[in-house]
């Protein structure tokens, strides 16, 4: 299959390369070359933000399949749409979970309710109205040829988003630990490992539609997400398990201060979405956790800490996690524990 990757070199982007190379596909990817191409990929460079340029290095080409990563404006991954619309046979975006309309029901699979988006929309804005706006983008161009993906967190090897590795790092130093809401709260994520070669399989087959990809219901906690890292990583790290009302009067905010919580208030059915419709289409997400997680520490400390997509850096403050600890810790002394 000849394949063209908007992007691919960091982490999700890479994976679906590594994984295209693996199949023996024909590669090529486009982005503004800042890093190098693997070995054996056709580099074709443009900022695809400038149109004239995407035309330009795009040319006459055409490939059996389009994988794109975007997480911009919409415009622009609606430019690259019209442009590659007669150049491509399949067209498949990773979007994410976060476009369903809050609360997600639990069990919700692709019939929930969205957000609303626009695809004509030029501004980066809100993560979860500019992926709806790229869903829209991708179905108006290529209609019953466009596949979506809506995976959650998204682990393995060269995670550049700071959740992951956020966490990694935090339950390596060890001692205390704030752990978010309870040990039994549900907890969905796909390796990248595991989601890039159906990606591709499934553009090979021409599989249209929108796949929640992520582990199966039931199969994970943010317990043993939390204690497998403090296993892998060699840690001494006594977790501490302090409820949402509590972390929220302390003014720690989700995803932000405490990457991958979401307090049951704000999350409802996410961590708990239906996922028969990918798995009966071939998915697999039978990986262990423990490789997952030990696989992306050993990346972490052989290459180190990779450069975070964004602005925002996310992560706890050491004191203000010192202070709901020991708060934490007067409450339980009053409560005579």
């Amino acid at each position: 299959m000849k394949v063209l990757v908007l992007g691919g070199t960091r982490f999700v982007g890479r994976s679906i390369v590594d994984a295209a190379l693996a199949r023996g596909d024909e590669v090529a990817v486009l982005n503004r070359g800042s890093r190098p191409a693997a070995e054996g990929v056709e580099q074709l460079t443009a900022d695809r933000t400038d149109t004239q340029a995407l035309h330009r290095a795009v040319g006459d080409r055409k490939w059996d399949a389009v994988i794109d990563t975007w997480t911009g404006a919409p415009r622009v991954l609606a430019d690259s749409c019209a442009l590659l619309a007669d150049r491509a046979g399949h067209y498949a975006y990773v979007s994410s979970w976060v476009v369903y309309r809050p609360p997600v029901p639990a069990g919700a699979d692709e019939s929930a309710a969205t957000i609303d988006g626009d695809p004509d929309d030029g501004t980066d804005g809100f993560y979860p109205t500019a992926k709806r706006g790229c869903e829209l983008a991708v179905e108006r161009a290529f209609g019953d040829r466009a596949l979506i993906t809506r995976p959650g967190p998204m682990f393995g090897p060269y995670e550049d988003v700071g959740s992951l590795t956020w966490w990694l790092r935090r339950i390596h130093r060890g001692g205390r630990v704030l752990a978010p809401g309870r040990a039994d709260d549900p907890f969905q994520y796909v390796d990248v490992r595991d989601h890039a070669p159906w990606l591709l399989d499934a553009a090979a087959r021409g599989l249209a539609g929108a796949y929640n990809t992520v582990c199966e219901r039931g199969r994970c906690t943010m317990g043993e997400l939390l204690e497998t890292m403090r296993e892998v990583t060699g840690s001494d790290a006594e977790l501490v398990w302090v409820p949402d009302e509590d972390l929220l009067a302390a003014g720690v905010r989700p995803y932000l201060d405490l990457p991958l919580w979401l307090p049951a208030a704000m999350r409802g059915g996410i961590n708990d979405v239906d996922v028969s419709a990918a798995h009966s289409a071939g998915f697999d997400s039978s990986r262990p956790l423990r490789d997952t997680l030990a696989d992306s520490w050993s990346w972490l400390e052989r290459e180190g800490e990779p450069p975070w997509q964004g602005t925002t850096a996310r992560g706890l403050d050491p004191d203000l996690e010192r202070r709901v600890l020991d708060r934490s810790a007067g409450n339980d002394r009053k409560d005579g524990k």
